[in-house]
């Protein structure tokens, strides 16, 4: 199984020394694209008005993005689900995870994110500035950029089964191919009312419980069962493809 995730627009700082191996990083074939992103955010990040209005970003946040892009080439690296932070990403806690549980989000979680498509979750990345909706001068719109690209990368891995659980902007950097059995994730309440803050924490909990019991999962049939074991309402819809979790407050780990 191949879990998909959104990035976090905050960041923790710092990490080990770079320089960042874009080579490296999982889904290989997305390098051409992830240099492309690195030298125009660094050429971005001279121009401080530019950098401003191209991102749409305050005066307080300017700072940061400024130092951070400029510094994508040079700057200290850390794993993928330890840079970011935000709701998701305390639900799901990966810091606090043993080795095994590292390990298998290492093998099955790819982050996506804006400038360098989707990487593991363990692979070493600078922090950076760039959501999915920014148009970045001199490329292409990121959708145009990525879309297809990442589609055939996701096909080369050959996943058995894909559990999708990015936001719709980052869906459209890069649909799971339509060959893949995959699973889209929204989260609810018992009513189906669509939640928004639980939304996040809800999935960090979820991929933060796989993590912990490492299941053998390879369909949508055997997720489903999985959840019904673990205590889970994961619930098949009417929308070709959807899942909903059914949750009312913000999971809690023992």
């Amino acid at each position: 199984m191949m879990i998909l995730l959104p990035p976090s627009e905050t960041k923790r700082p710092g990490g080990k020394r770079g320089p960042a191996d874009p080579s490296s990083w999982a889904l290989p074939g997305l390098l051409p694209q992830r240099e492309q992103v690195l030298d125009a955010l660094v050429a971005l990040a001279a121009d401080e008005g530019e950098t401003r209005r191209v991102l749409k970003l305050s005066e307080k946040q300017l700072a940061d993005a400024v130092r951070d892009n400029g510094a994508l080439r040079t700057a200290p690296v850390q794993p993928a689900v330890d840079r970011y932070t935000g709701v998701l990403y305390d639900a799901l806690d990966a810091a606090s995870l043993d080795g095994y549980a590292r390990r298998w989000l290492g093998a099955h979680v790819r982050i996506h994110s804006a400038p360098f498509g989707p990487v593991g979750a363990l692979d070493p990345i600078p922090s950076y500035r760039l959501g999915a909706a920014a148009s970045i001068p001199g490329l292409p719109a990121l959708r145009r950029l990525w879309a297809d690209r990442v589609t055939a990368e996701l096909v080369a891995a050959a996943p058995d089964f894909v559990l999708d659980l990015r936001s719709e902007a980052y869906v459209d950097l890069g649909p799971v191919p339509t060959g893949v059995p995959s699973a889209y994730v929204r989260v609810v309440t018992a009513q189906g009312r669509a939640l928004n803050h639980f939304n996040k924490h809800a999935k960090g909990a979820l991929v933060r419980r796989l993590a912990e019991m490492r299941p053998r999962i390879g369909s949508r049939r055997t997720l489903l069962g999985w959840a019904r074991r673990s205590g889970l309402e994961l619930r098949e819809t009417q929308d070709r493809g959807v899942l909903e979790l059914v949750t009312d407050q913000p999971t809690t780990r023992s």
